[in-house]
């Protein structure tokens, strides 16, 4: 059985989806973030201002921006909210001018995502206490995907325009929702499932290249992809890989099948999406607007 549903409740009031400080207004998209969204970050010079923007660098929540030109007023850059963020998110911004660098404190509302939960039964050795060689084995795999997971700060981008689906499949599991397997409360659903039978085409939703492809105690086969300034998105319990890590994919292209392979109730495809070390609501790939 699956409950499940999305509100969103005001941790703080700020007047408007703008902060101006000292020359700089930063506009944010969407107007109202949420807990697991991800951010467009518009820093826009006053046009007043007789120094102009050469760059501008931070962090959003512990994850470097990566800031581009898209204007000659206007730097545009991305960011996520992790899904237990439970503030405003304050951070520095420092503003390189012509003639001197500046640092300059914004704040961006964040508004509370409240998740539903589902039950799920899958095979008991999934729910129990893994033994020391499991628990080294699983201990190796976590390390594998954290490494695959921080390279895209150093990959330059490579993605275009908004993200695609994946699959045209029905969401049979929402992100954010508490899971319960087997009576036990285990962690939070911080992907997207997609409805499918064994065989069914999964593709790239984006351009990037392959960092990591695995056959994983609980991910099953799976392909890791590095779309490069911060994005990367993963595809897991796959029944057949169609790709190799160190190569490159093109959104649309077809990089694997629909399987059961892993810690699953039945075969489906589980989408991950990240910015750095941040999960975000894969949906919000789709909806943001993305130059």
């Amino acid at each position: 059985m699956v409950r499940w549903m999305v509100a969103v409740l005001a941790l703080a009031a700020l007047p408007g989806p703008a902060s101006a400080q000292r020359g700089i207004t930063l506009l944010w998209t969407p107007a109202r973030p949420i807990q697991g969204s991800l951010v467009r970050l518009v820093a826009v010079a006053d046009s007043g201002a007789t120094d102009s923007i050469l760059a501008i660098r931070g962090d959003l929540a512990g994850e470097p921006l990566h800031f581009e030109r898209a204007g000659t007023r206007r730097l545009v850059a991305y960011g996520g909210v992790p899904a237990d963020w439970q503030a405003n998110l304050k951070f520095p911004l420092v503003v390189q001018y012509a003639t001197h660098v500046d640092t300059i404190r914004f704040e961006m509302p964040v508004y509370r995502a409240v998740f539903g939960s589902e039950r799920l039964s899958v095979a008991p050795e999934f729910t129990e206490k893994p033994d020391s060689a499991l628990q080294a084995r699983i201990d190796h795999e976590s390390r594998q995907i954290a490494v695959a997971w921080s390279r895209a700060h150093q990959t330059p981008r490579l993605w275009q325009g908004r993200f695609a689906r994946p699959r045209t499949g029905r969401i049979t599991s929402p992100f954010g929702t508490g899971r319960e397997f087997n009576g036990i409360v285990q962690n939070r659903h911080l992907g997207l499932d997609f409805d499918g039978s064994v065989g069914d085409s999964i593709t790239a939703s984006s351009d990037g290249i392959v960092v990591l492809v695995g056959d994983f105690y609980y991910s099953g086969r799976c392909v890791f992809v590095d779309h490069g300034a911060g994005f990367s998105t993963a595809y897991l319990h796959m029944s057949e890989v169609l790709v190799a890590a160190g190569d490159t994919v093109k959104q649309g292209q077809l990089i694997g099948r629909v399987g059961a392979t892993g810690r699953v109730t039945g075969p489906h495809l589980h989408w991950i999406a990240k910015y750095g070390r941040i999960s975000v609501n894969p949906m919000s790939l789709l909806r943001l607007e993305i130059k």
